[in-house]
């Protein structure tokens, strides 16, 4: 029979080991977000079943693997709409999304205005900022959507 303090140690191992693993998985979407990775994928790479995967991503994070993937494209988007060189459709695409209506709709959500809108109001307002502060400035809203903005009355 096994000492009770064995199987709480070996819980704690297995623990430490998955969270080792998820940090390998969100290491992999910070560098390959405009890759075709999906959950089945990540969880592949760090050999656990896409369920088990999700579940523990969702625990030691905060949010689901999907929604951190897309908060790293939109992030990226954000600074290649800066630019002003792309148009709104080659930067969905650059950043590794398929779908233009969902991006727009995960740009809205997560900043507050459509990617159009953003390019028009961002353009001139990160001129002369250096890049790491215009990343700091314009960073997306993570586990919450953004608060919709009051119209301004003229």
């Amino acid at each position: 029979m096994c000492h009770p303090s064995w199987g709480r140690a070996r819980t704690a191992a297995q623990r430490l080991s998955d969270l080792a693993r998820l940090r390998r998985a969100r290491d992999r979407i910070d560098r390959e977000y405009a890759l075709p990775l999906n959950i089945e994928v990540l969880a592949r790479g760090v050999n656990m079943s896409a369920g088990h995967f999700s579940r523990q991503f969702r625990l030691a994070y905060g949010e689901s693997p999907y929604a951190y993937l897309m908060t790293r494209r939109i992030e990226r988007a954000t600074a290649l709409l800066r630019r002003d060189d792309l148009s709104v459709t080659e930067v969905c695409f650059a950043v590794g999304c398929s779908s233009l209506g969902t991006f727009s709709t995960r740009f809205t959500e997560l900043v507050g205005m459509p990617p159009s809108t953003y390019r028009r109001c961002a353009t001139g307002a990160a001129a002369g900022m250096p890049p790491c502060v215009a990343k700091q400035v314009t960073r997306p809203i993570r586990n919450q959507e953004a608060p919709v903005a009051e119209p301004q009355l003229a």
